[in-house]
């Protein structure tokens, strides 16, 4: 197994602070992707597709007789969310901050690619997949509509996530689902408006918003552990004008739904708009869906395989906190090939995801790197004749 030297390890932790300080949110990924890639033309990589999905970037690593393509994905999107850090790289863009460690994947990936640079498996091509809009569920869906994208299609394809919280290193892995499906409902309710002395002479959505609230708020069922558990958050509300004289005529509701198999989705999907429309029968109802992310699913054997080749490195493996119940369109891979994906632990007193101070732990950078080697060299040795 590949490793890291001292020198790549200060520089890796230099570029992913740099990348930090200039964070890019959903779709605007521009400045980012031409970062990766300006980092990435010193390896030398035999191809670098850009563009993928929006701002997507691929480098294919050739094997030297490759009998399958494996890809390692990150992500390349901010939130959109105020850093507050006094660290010398705190976020220099307004209301934008890389609060969920996606600075942090892609200086592992770019870990990969030093030692790709290097060193080429015998009988692995390797895909290292910058990937963009993850934050929305748009990424993901964007870059396998790719014409490109789809002549560069992998055999398998791993990924990872870190988890503030969990010890620093432990890696979470386990078969089936991983990460919930979730999707943002907007309804939006049409009535008539009335002289606030008057409001029975309009049609307020008032009455059908409190509804809609306690409904999805009873629709919670059940852990991640379980394969029925469904949740509904309300995100978001709003009613009529503010004016003390004007009864509403109009409203809209935001809610996440939140279920661990898709199938358990298309199930909550169909008793939310139910509710809505029972709720709302004297109004007009618009219902549309946001951020559509399916559920993410751990293939049984490469989980297996990643757990083997995990366990001769040292890493502490464990199958807890898994499933998780944020999203991950990681998911979207697996319509085209078996897909893993990996948690390992952030650290225990580490803020957590999207908070405004979180920033990723640059000691997990090696870890990742390692885990990475781990597996990819595993799959080599069986692709070896005996």
């Amino acid at each position: 197994m590949m490793r890291l030297t001292n020198s790549d390890l200060t520089e890796l932790t230099h570029w992913r602070r740099k990348m930090h300080m200039f964070p890019e949110i959903s779709g605007e990924e521009a400045e980012t992707a031409a970062r990766v890639v300006a980092a990435l033309e010193p390896l030398g990589p035999d191809l670098i597709e850009t563009g993928l999905g929006g701002h997507g970037v691929a480098a294919l690593f050739r094997g030297r007789d490759a009998k399958q393509r494996v890809m390692i994905r990150c992500e390349l999107d901010a939130l959109p969310i105020e850093e507050l850090s006094d660290a010398p790289h705190r976020s220099q863009v307004p209301g934008k901050g890389h609060l969920c460690g996606h600075d942090g994947h892609m200086a592992v990936l770019m870990g990969l690619a030093r030692l790709l640079s290097r060193e080429r498996f015998d009988h692995l091509d390797v895909l290292l997949l910058f990937q963009p809009a993850e934050e929305t569920g748009a990424g993901a869906a964007a870059v396998l509509a790719e014409e490109r994208f789809c002549v560069l299609a992998p055999d398998c394809a791993l990924s990872l996530h870190n988890v503030p919280g969990e010890p620093l290193g432990q890696v979470s892995l386990a078969a089936g689902p991983v990460n919930c499906a979730s999707r943002g409902m907007r309804v939006r309710l049409a009535g008539k408006t009335a002289h606030a002395s008057q409001p029975e002479t309009g049609v307020s959505p008032g009455l059908a918003l409190a509804e809609i609230t306690q409904g999805l708020a009873a629709m919670l069922r059940g852990t991640p552990a379980e394969a029925d558990f469904r949740m509904a958050t309300v995100t978001h509300m709003s009613m009529g004008e503010q004016a003390f004289g004007v009864a509403p005529g109009a409203g809209e509701i935001w809610a996440t739904l939140r279920t661990l198999t898709d199938e358990g989705m298309a199930d909550l999907v169909g008793d939310a708009e139910g509710l809505v429309h029972r709720a709302a029968e004297e109004l007009g109802v618009t219902i549309d869906y946001h951020d559509v992310f399916p559920a993410s699913v751990n293939d049984a054997d490469l989980m297996v395989l990643a757990r083997d080749a995990l366990s001769d490195t040292g890493l502490t493996l464990t199958d807890t906190p898994l499933p998780m119940r944020w999203s991950e369109d990681f998911g979207r891979f697996a319509e085209i090939c078996p897909t893993v994906m990996l948690f390992p632990g952030s650290g225990r007193s580490t803020p957590a995801l999207h908070n405004p101070d979180y920033d990723f732990p640059d000691d997990l950078i090696a870890i990742g790197v390692d885990m990475f080697s781990a597996i990819l060299t595993r799959l080599d040795r069986l692709k070896r004749p005996s």
